[in-house]
């Protein structure tokens, strides 16, 4: 293994990683060779919470560049959100989807199913039809609205062995708000999204969960609101999870900038809340880090706070920024982070790790420059900062998917 130090991180999934890390070597011990560089090795990433805009949106991203910019990021497996054109509803809509995962995908892709039809809230999709080839059900990107048709949801979800995933957001309390209501937006006048319009909903399908007995999952929690209720919840012996991503546990409001890359849904909230959050990250309340990769073109991300389009990228800043915003600065240790970026959600969403490794340089620090990410969305907060790790190589089902 000439001109490499190579560690094989110590987790329960390291003799996965050690066995195909080996197995690679001895077909192509040459591509290892990178300059006498000290390198870690550790199983490949999982990202429950994506969005490759393809079918229908393709301009913002597909799913081959999606799949590059997550094996980029070290990510062997993700799941795609189905906000797409056609919603995946129901079988056919699904099976579009999947040819072309089918064809264009480096990495493992699992799609979700839509838990309403067209994601309008007024319907159950064709959940049974789709069961089998979805990893969950979600309607991201809106809050199922009607009570009784979460319940019927969950009901359905529980007899099909299926979780329901769900952002949650009463639409009521919006208020046409993008940032969030906080100080920044008083100060610059700009409409605010309270943070009851989260966990309200969240307190609500908390108890649904708890009457219906379905496993549930929380997208990208934002509040400290949120981080109590699920606490108290899972005391309680309700089956759920949740995950959080990147930008909410290094930023908040007070990192604001009149700019579209700061623009995300649910918005960037208070320090208090960052601070909950990371305390849900360390008492285990939080299970995992989803970055909510939600690519745009650059004309949708150029139009200030108010106009731009929500979302942002992560899949290419997400280890980089956790490992030095978090790692390095001793908030948690590099095991839980490989734990929620990793070993958690496969465990919560059942896949499978399979010969799939990423290996880093730990030490190499880089300026994030969006103008070398893989995806077609360029729009992130971490523009321009400087952060320790650095992906050498990602091999995904015995095949290298990314190398430096």
């Amino acid at each position: 293994m000439k001109g490499i130090c190579a560690n094989i991180h110590n987790n329960k999934y390291s003799d996965i990683a050690e066995a195909s890390f080996s197995k690679c070597l001895s077909v192509d011990s040459s591509f290892f060779a990178f300059n006498n560089s000290h390198f870690t090795v550790f199983p490949g990433f999982c990202d429950v919470h994506v969005h490759f805009r393809e079918p229908g949106f393709s301009y913002k991203e597909t799913i081959k560049t999606g799949s590059l910019a997550a094996a980029h990021g070290g990510y062997t497996a993700v799941c795609t959100m189905p906000n797409l054109n056609p919603v995946p509803d129901c079988r056919s809509n699904l099976e579009l989807q999947l040819g072309i995962i089918d064809m264009d995908a480096v990495i493992n892709v699992y799609p979700y199913g839509a838990i309403t039809v067209g994601q309008k809230g007024e319907e159950l999709s064709d959940m049974e039809a789709m069961a089998s080839k979805v990893i969950a059900f979600s309607d991201d990107g809106r809050g199922v609205q009607s009570d009784e048709m979460m319940r019927s949801a969950m009901i359905k979800a529980k007899s099909l062995g299926k979780i329901i995933t769900a952002h949650c957001e009463v639409n009521s309390l919006l208020n046409a708000g993008y940032i969030h209501a906080g100080n920044y937006a008083r100060v610059h006048g700009h409409r605010g999204i309270c943070s009851e319009s989260e966990w309200k909903q969240v307190e609500r399908d908390l108890k649904l969960a708890s009457e219906t007995g379905c496993a549930y999952h929380v997208c990208h929690i934002s509040t400290k609101e949120s981080v109590d209720l699920i606490r108290k919840s899972k005391s309680a012996g309700v089956d759920v999870t949740c995950e959080t991503a990147p930008h909410y546990l290094l930023l908040d409001e007070n990192n604001l900038k009149e700019d579209g890359k700061f623009k995300m849904n649910p918005p960037l909230r208070s320090a208090e809340d960052r601070e909950a959050l990371l305390e849900g990250l360390t008492d285990g309340t939080i299970d995992m880090i989803a970055t909510d990769h939600a690519p745009h073109s650059a004309e949708e991300k150029s139009q200030g706070l108010e106009k731009s389009a929500f979302g942002i990228v992560g899949l290419e800043t997400a280890f980089p920024s956790l490992y030095t915003g978090l790692v390095k600065k001793d908030i948690i240790s590099l095991d839980r982070l490989i734990d929620l970026m990793c070993v958690n959600p496969r465990e919560r969403f059942g896949i499978k790790m399979d010969k799939s490794f990423c290996i880093w340089n730990l030490e190499e620090e880089e300026i994030m420059n969006p103008d070398y990410f893989l995806s077609l969305g360029r729009a992130t907060p971490f523009e321009g900062n400087s952060f320790h790790g650095v992906c050498y190589a990602t091999v995904c089902n015995g095949k290298t998917v990314y190398k430096k």
